[in-house]
């Protein structure tokens, strides 16, 4: 158990980096259905809301919304990453040490929050995200990558696709891109 003490904050939106513990691996968009039902599943139990979310092949950055009152986001990760990782066999155990802890050796062990402080902290982690599958070498435009909410901010006005061709790798876009979000 980790010594970590999470302390209350009045934020409720977080921003979050999950990454496999094999960073070559695919297996998130190799597998993204069963992270869409473990995801559902994790949803229904403790409710939250996904702001935006970006998979790639070995990481997730979203932004959740928590309920108000309850920041237990450690407990939803960890329900959620044991769903996505309960139907493996355990011949896909990478580790003989991970197997004693019960650990199928699919995920690291620790993720990266961040309470978003503000609206331009928000925008910027936003831009973040939609634009990761550029930033990554992964497509040429965000919306040539099928597993990202940007589809939804583009169907909402929210992100504009022609001004993201040109800007993904240019950090002063974000001041450009806030006026428009």
């Amino acid at each position: 158990m980790s010594n970590l003490i999470h302390t209350p904050q009045t934020a409720t939106k977080l921003f979050f980096t999950v990454r496999l513990l094999d960073r070559n691996s695919n297996l998130l968009v190799q597998q993204i259905e069963r992270l869409r039902v473990a995801t559902r599943k994790t949803l229904t139990s403790m409710p939250f809301e996904i702001d935006e979310i970006v998979v790639l092949p070995a990481v997730i950055h979203t932004i959740w919304t928590l309920p108000e009152g309850d920041i237990d986001f450690s407990k939803r990760w960890r329900m959620l990453k044991s769903q996505f990782s309960s139907g493996f066999s355990k011949a896909e155990v990478c580790d003989p040490a991970k197997s004693k802890r019960r650990e199928k050796g699919i995920w690291q062990r620790r993720f990266w929050e961040h309470h978003l402080r503000d609206d331009d902290d928000l925008a910027a982690h936003r831009y973040m995200i939609l634009t990761a599958p550029v930033q990554a070498g992964l497509v040429e435009r965000p919306q040539q990558w099928p597993h990202s909410s940007v589809h939804r901010a583009i169907r909402l006005g929210q992100f504009d696709p022609a001004m993201s061709i040109e800007n993904c790798h240019n950090p002063s876009a974000i001041t450009q891109w806030r006026k428009t979000a």
